[in-house]
């Protein structure tokens, strides 16, 4: 699962370098054919992209739709809209990702056997649908 996810991505996170503990500013920069992350839809976290160059192909619960330079999302808590970015060009896409770092937030992933809580120790938690650990 991991694997499938880190392949072609580079994620750089901008907001841990200076410390930021509210919310998070990643930088990612997607190969041809890679995700931003497993499909998924956040409890308490509201998430923003912003495509800084390339196309990416926006993935949710309505369908698909494609965000070029210049556009962006954003993805309310608790909608249960479960969400990625693909890259399906043949160029590298570079988008910035803003969310904030709600405790007791929890992430549900329709398309895979995984669950994620986010603890008070500023760590995730993941574990299969039925509780088993990985």
């Amino acid at each position: 699962m991991v694997a499938r996810v880190a392949a072609g991505r580079d994620k750089r996170m901008l907001g841990d370098l200076f410390g930021l503990t509210n919310f998070g500013v990643n930088l990612t920069r997607l190969a041809p054919g890679g995700q931003s992350a497993l499909r998924h839809a956040h409890g308490k976290q509201d998430e923003f992209v912003y495509i800084l160059e390339g196309e990416a192909t926006l993935v949710t619960n309505a369908g698909e739709t494609r965000l070029k330079t210049g556009m962006c999302a954003g993805f309310k808590a608790g909608t249960g809209d479960a969400h990625h970015l693909v890259n399906r060009s043949a160029r590298d896409l570079l988008f910035l990702e803003v969310g904030d770092r709600s405790a007791g937030d929890s992430v549900s992933y329709p398309d895979d056997d995984v669950v994620a809580v986010y603890g008070s120790d500023g760590k995730w938690k993941y574990t299969k649908k039925d509780g088993t650990p990985y």
